[in-house]
């Protein structure tokens, strides 16, 4: 996965929120540190009303909502964000989903015993 070359998060938020609403999936999503070997950080834009789907946690992993709205739902509880908010992601299955459109910067230690998040996968399918 390429590095994206250093920018204003506000200006990439933008422009991936312009790419997710011209993907099928409604996301789009950039790496900003790809070449470290264990701290990953992607920047996902989730067009209003998509989502991701359930999924494992990928390791230790935080998330920062840099602008619009969202949540992020377990079995057992479910957080409602907006710009500027910060949740540190519970350690099970949760999802992801857009309520306005929205962008959102998520931090992880990779764990070779875990899956990618699925925003991954948006990088390597190129939406």
């Amino acid at each position: 996965m390429p590095t994206t070359p250093m920018k204003s998060l506000h200006e990439l938020g933008q422009e991936l929120v312009t790419r997710a609403h011209e993907a099928s999936s409604g996301r789009a999503a950039a790496t900003l540190n790809a070449d470290h070997r264990s701290l990953k950080q992607l920047v996902l834009a989730l067009r209003a009303g998509s989502a991701l789907s359930e999924h494992e946690n990928p390791g230790q992993a935080t998330l920062q909502l840099l602008s619009g709205t969202a949540t992020v739902s377990t079995a057992e509880m479910t957080w409602h964000g907006s710009a500027g908010d910060y949740l540190v992601i519970p350690d099970r299955k949760h999802d992801l989903r857009a309520v306005s459109d929205a962008v959102v910067m998520l931090t992880f230690v990779k764990d070779a015993n875990r899956p990618e998040p699925p925003a991954a996968a948006d990088l390597r399918s190129d939406t």
